[in-house]
């Protein structure tokens, strides 16, 4: 655990009151909800069994006097200051106890443990050391997977979330459940739709999966205040970088190395983590198990020196995903000796390691001369200036400005609803037969649910959770509805065998029948990617003869993370609809009802390509390469590459509502000012390089009207899409923006896109510069096209 004893009462105090009084500022947030004799048996007893330490919190004078001089601990003090000041109080052991995320306490200086690693993907989840629930906090919201969240292609909505879960970590934190500091969220391109962990990320797209990352860790980390210097709690951007396979064919994340050109490097696999830290102002970036070209990340001084924390200027630390180190050295055989491994990480830019390598071998490399105490320095004073940002060194959190949260602010009735809403903006309707859905509840009497995914819980919150306030399954939200019958089908995913029978019997007698099917984390998950993409055992077979003894509309439902070869649903004319849920959440059973039954008009997109089981057969999981060649007849990866069949393709998704599109504004015509005496006056040029000083004020507005011309009000998500010029291998084409819009019947909006020239028109050309085409840019936004000419 993270927090010492908050309860540190000396039993000579001469009165209850006394006795009561430090408690009371300690948790002041639980005020009028306990009485101080439960504050005092709980206190007691959870110090006792968590092996807290004797210093309730760091620079708490209140409690321990003697820390009121200490320099580090002065908040009048810049945070470099009282940095400086703590780190050369401490020994070289104790900065090496800094190194690592179970800290060490130094009781000299009245400085607790604390444990760096918690978790908080979609939701405060128990998985890591320093997060627990008990019955003070027996739950936490549980939102969508993040790749259903993404789904929704609403950026306001990724900020939203990341605030309800920063707001419920600070709760816990106050009353020593959580930390202040998790290892969230996950921001790596889905490349390979095989990958288990595809469905933690915001899908296959950069400019998606920035979006989302720069709004999450917002929502985490900005203070109601307004101070950008102070943190709410501390994000993490993982896993740096070029990491997407864990376990495929005998080839696992421990010792697989990523061959990356430069140019997917910098247009496909950096620019979430870019945004992170430039547009997010992150504390935190992880790098991850695996080599890129040669080099384990955690020890390539490009990557992390060079350009974290050179180019992108990283205002936080550099943490190990959790015993990289270890595993570079012995799996990998990356370096002679522990010792070695210990200085070379350092020495890249690691700041803390996940695990205890650096813990037991950063002395032994110091007194070799292989790092100086100058670079252990740099390190842990990243970490505690991220903790200083965190007001982990201001004493008693009751005093600072998030101090009075607690149980009460945990699992809110708003917070659960927006979990539902979530869940709701997410879902995507893949196929839908006209008149097929919405179902009417007033026109239904029956309805048969059948599935192995049709009742299930925990499958619905995938990996990285915690434990939900409560869970509405989709049996359980279909049925508040409407009259149910349900059979599982088979008796789990796997569905080695299918109970048919009994499935087609409910099915003829229902007017109308649910199939709710997919994965859990037995077939995709951290450690165990997909060998293929059909529906696991005989989920097909259960799908197509049920849709066969069915009398009324059939409506399929898809509960995975990633996307499914279903062309045989897809071209079954008795499987009316199709919906492809990801993993929903603690609400998701209501969700799923809510669109169903037309309470809500469905608006997510997908994030990801639905590829064809053919497709894996001839690609394997382990070339990196994005862009298709023609000589070895290699497909590509991803909406911007790869040309071939799809099951379904990024970006769709149906509604209720259909939605026209008209140009109002675009230039034809964008003209790059050169210097004079540039070359590119003299030859003909066919790009220009990314320059500031070209670049400055070089921006043109896209506007569009888009209008409902449906019957029902709904969301709709406007992408604008632009194809370059062909060449450098540049993608076919790539999102340059998106927007959610809500219009009711008949309404209308106008969308206003503003496109940076710079940043916005160019490509990586194939050493990883980049680089504005000149010539032609067709943008896009559904079937409306323009062409605009960019030249000098």
């Amino acid at each position: 655990m993270h927090l010492p004893c908050p309860l540190q009462i000396p039993f000579s105090s001469p009165s209850l009151t006394s006795m009561a009084s430090p408690l009371l500022q300690n948790r002041a947030s639980m005020d009028s909800v306990f009485t101080f004799s439960f504050f005092l048996f709980f206190s007691l007893c959870f110090c006792r069994s968590s092996g807290y330490s004797a210093t309730a919190f760091a620079c708490d004078a209140g409690s321990n006097p003697a820390v009121a001089g200490f320099g580090f601990c002065n908040g009048s003090l810049g945070f470099k200051e009282r940095v400086g000041d703590l780190v050369k109080r401490l020994t070289l052991p104790e900065k090496i106890g800094f190194l690592i995320n179970d800290a060490g306490n130094v009781s000299r200086l009245g400085i607790p443990k604390y444990e760096w690693w918690s978790e908080a993907l979609h939701g405060v989840s128990y998985v890591g050391p320093g997060t627990k629930y008990s019955n003070v906090v027996p739950s936490s919201t549980s939102f969508p997977q993040v790749i259903l969240t993404a789904a929704s292609f609403n950026a306001s909505l990724f900020e939203a979330i990341g605030k309800v879960v920063s707001t419920e970590a600070r709760a816990m934190y106050n009353v020593g459940l959580a930390g202040l500091t998790y290892w969230s969220p996950n921001v790596n391109i889905f490349r390979d739709p095989r990958w288990g962990r595809g469905q933690e990320t915001p899908g296959e797209d950069p400019l998606l999966s920035s979006k989302y990352a720069a709004g999450y860790v917002r929502g985490l980390q900005q203070r109601d205040d307004g101070d950008p210097d102070r943190l709410k709690v501390a994000a993490c951007c993982k896993h740096y970088t070029a990491y997407d396979l864990d376990n495929w064919k005998g080839t696992d994340r421990y010792h697989f190395n990523a061959v990356v050109t430069p140019q997917d490097l910098e247009d496909t696999f950096q620019p979430p983590f870019k945004s992170c830290v430039i547009d997010g102002n992150v504390a935190s970036v992880m790098c991850s198990y695996n080599q890129v070209n040669g080099k384990p990340t955690c020890a390539d001084p490009d990557l992390l020196a060079g350009v974290i924390r050179g180019q992108w200027k990283l205002n936080g630390y550099i943490v190990s995903d959790c015993d990289s180190v270890d595993v570079l050295y012995n799996s990998q055989h990356y370096t002679k000796s522990p010792e070695e491994a210990a200085a070379k990480t350092i020495l890249a830019g690691l700041d803390l390691d996940c695990g205890n390598f650096l813990g037991k071998h950063t002395e032994a490399a110091v007194k070799a001369g292989l790092v100086n105490e100058a670079a252990i320095d740099k390190a842990v004073s990243n970490n505690f200036q991220t903790l200083m940002r965190l007001g982990f060194f201001d004493g008693n959190p009751s005093k600072q400005l998030y101090g009075k949260l607690g149980p009460k602010d945990v699992c809110t009735p708003e917070h659960q609803e927006l979990a539902r809403e979530a869940a709701r903006q997410g879902i995507v309707l893949l196929k839908n037969t006209p008149k097929s859905l919405p179902l009417s509840a007033s026109a239904i009497k029956s309805l048969a649910v059948i599935g192995p995914n049709a009742n299930v819980t925990k499958t619905m919150i995938g990996n990285y959770e915690g434990i939900p306030c409560k869970y509405t399954t989709p049996l359980q939200g279909l049925s508040a509805v409407v009259s149910t019958t349900y059979q599982p089908g088979c008796i789990n995913v796997a569905c080695s065998s299918a109970q048919l029978d009994e499935a087609k019997k409910i099915a003829a007698s229902a007017d109308a029948a649910v199939l709710v099917v997919g994965s859990d984390q037995s077939i995709e998950a951290e450690s165990r990617d997909r060998v293929d993409l059909n529906l696991p055992g005989m989920q097909s077979v259960l799908i197509t003869e049920v849709a066969k003894a069915s009398k009324g509309p059939v409506i399929l439902i898809i509960m995975t993370g990633g996307g499914m070869d279903i062309t045989f649903a897809k071209n079954n004319d008795k499987i009316t609809s199709i919906l492809w849920v990801g993993f929903p959440g603690e609400a998701g059973g209501a969700a799923i009802a809510d669109v169903i039954f037309g309470s809500f008009n469905p608006c997510g997109r997908l994030p990801m390509t639905w590829y064809p089981q053919s497709y894996v057969e001839k690609v394997p999981m382990t070339n990196m390469n994005m862009r298709p060649d023609p000589s070895s007849g290699y497909p590509g990866r991803t909406y911007r590459f790869y040309t071939g069949e799809t099951v379904y393709s990024f970006g769709d998704g149906l509604s209720y509502s259909d939605y026209k599109h008209h140009l109002v504004k675009a230039p034809k015509l964008v003209s790059i000012p050169l210097e004079e005496g540039h070359i590119c006056h003299s030859y003909n040029c066919q790009s220009l390089d990314v320059v500031q000083e070209r670049c400055q004020n070089l921006g043109l507005d896209v506007h569009l009207r888009v209008k409902n011309v449906g019957q029902r009000s709904g969301s709709h998500t406007v992408f604008l899409y632009s194809s370059p010029p062909s060449m450098d291998n540049s993608p076919q084409k790539y999102l340059l923006g998106f927007e959610k819009v809500s219009l009711g019947a008949g309404g209308e909006t106008v969308v206003r896109f503003k496109v940076d020239v710079c940043k916005d028109l160019s490509v990586a050309d194939e050493v990883g510069s980049r680089k504005v085409l000149l010539g032609l840019h067709v943008l896009h936004v559904g079937t409306v096209k323009h062409s605009l000419n960019v030249r000098i």
